[in-house]
C-alpha cells in the first residue's frame, strides 16, 4: 500500500508546486516594473513624491522632477532637504545628501530613460493645464509600451484629464496624500475600459516598493477619501456659518467623539483652504448635487487666509 501511494504523493506534490508557481505569476506576470521616474511639478505633492521614491529602498535607475524654472526647483530641493533633516532627528541613519543626490532637478520634460518609465503629473488642479500636459506626453510617448502615465489629481476625473491620451491602457490615477513622505496611502484609479490589468498591477507593485499602501478605486468624484472627506469638511463649515457651534468645539467634538486625529477645521487649515476650494469648485462646475460652495470659505480665500501656510485660516496661527 505504501509503495503505491508514494508515486501518487510525489506526482501531486509536483503538480501543486507548479500550480503555485503559476498562481504567483498569474495576473501580474506581464506587469511592468518601474525603473525610471519623471515627476512633473515640484510643489508640495511633486516634491513629496520624488522624496518618497528617493528615500525608499527601491532601486530606481533615475528620478527626475521637472518644473518651469530653476528658482522653483531650487525651492523644492530646499524643502526636500529640510524635510529630510527633520526626519533625521527620529531616524539618525538617514543620509540627507545621499537621498537628495538621487533626484535630478530639470526644467525640461526629459526623463533619463524611457525604459520602464513612470511619468507622474503633480501640477495644480486645473483641468486645462493637466489636459495640455497629457496631450504632449501622449504625442511623445504614445507608441512606447514601456512608458506609463499617471495623474496625481485629487478631485478631477481621470478620464477628462486624459481625453487626448492615445495609450489609455497605460494611463491611470495615482493619488498620493499630503504630506507624501509621511502618509502611507495611495489611491490607484483604474479607469473603466482604459487602464490595463498590466498597468494596474505595475502601479500596485510600485506603491509597495516605495513602502506605501494602495487601494483600488474607480474613476468617481473624489475617489474614496475626498469623496467622503470634503463633504464632511464643508458640512462643518455650514455648521459654523449657521452658528450651530464654534470651530473649536466642532473640532473637539470630532476628535473626542469620533476619534479623529484632527478636527475638520484643523484639517482644512493644515491641507490649505485653497486646496479644498479647488476640489469644491471642480465638483460644483460638474454639477454634482452632493456639494455646494461656501461663502465663508470663499471669503477667507479672498483675504488670502489659506490656513497654516499663511498664518491664518479658520484659526489665527500668528498668535501661537
Amino acid at each position: 500500500m505504501t509503495s503505491l501511494l508514494r508515486p501518487s504523493i510525489t506526482f501531486k506534490s509536483k503538480v501543486c508546486k507548479q500550480f503555485l508557481r503559476n498562481l504567483s505569476t498569474s495576473g501580474v506576470q506581464n506587469a511592468y516594473k518601474v525603473e525610471n521616474l519623471l515627476v512633473i511639478g515640484s510643489g508640495l505633492m511633486g516634491a513629496g513624491i520624488a522624496q518618497s521614491c528617493a528615500q525608499s529602498q527601491a532601486k530606481f535607475k533615475s528620478i527626475v522632477i521637472q518644473d518651469i524654472s530653476e528658482d522653483v526647483l531650487n525651492q523644492a530641493k530646499s524643502k526636500i532637504e529640510a524635510n529630510l533633516t527633520r526626519m533625521k532627528q527620529k531616524k539618525p541613519e538617514l543620509d540627507v545628501q545621499e537621498i537628495v543626490s538621487k533626484i535630478t532637478f530639470s526644467t525640461t520634460l526629459t526623463p533619463k530613460s524611457t525604459e520602464n518609465l513612470l511619468i507622474i503629473e503633480a501640477v495644480p488642479e486645473v483641468l486645462s493645464l493637466k489636459q495640455k500636459i497629457f496631450k504632449q506626453l501622449s504625442d511623445t510617448y504614445g507608441k512606447d509600451k514601456s512608458v506609463v502615465l499617471a495623474t496625481n489629481t485629487s478631485s478631477l476625473s481621470c478620464k477628462d484629464i486624459g481625453k487626448d491620451v492615445k495609450n489609455l491602457d497605460r494611463f491611470a490615477g495615482l493619488h498620493f496624500f499630503s504630506p507624501v513622505p509621511l502618509m502611507k496611502l495611495v489611491e490607484i484609479v483604474k479607469i473603466d475600459n482604459a487602464t490595463s490589468d498590466e498597468t494596474y498591477e505595475g502601479l500596485v507593485q510600485f506603491v509597495k516598493d516605495i513602502n506605501k499602501v494602495s487601494v483600488k478605486c474607480k474613476d468617481v468624484p473624489g475617489f474614496i477619501v475626498n469623496r467622503l472627506l470634503v463633504p464632511y469638511m464643508l458640512e462643518a463649515v455650514k455648521m459654523l456659518e449657521r452658528g450651530d457651534a464654534t470651530a473649536k468645539d466642532i473640532d473637539t467634538a470630532m476628535k473626542l467623539g469620533a476619534g479623529y486625529p484632527m478636527g475638520p477645521f484643523e484639517l482644512a487649515d493644515f491641507v490649505g483652504l485653497d486646496v479644498t476650494k479647488f476640489i469644491v469648485d471642480a465638483w460644483v462646475d460638474k454639477g454634482y448635487d452632493f456639494i455646494k460652495p461656501s461663502e465663508m470659505l470663499n471669503e477667507l480665500i479672498r483675504n488670502k487666509h489659506l490656513g497654516k501656510k499663511t498664518g491664518k485660516g479658520f484659526y489665527d496661527y500668528s498668535k501661537k
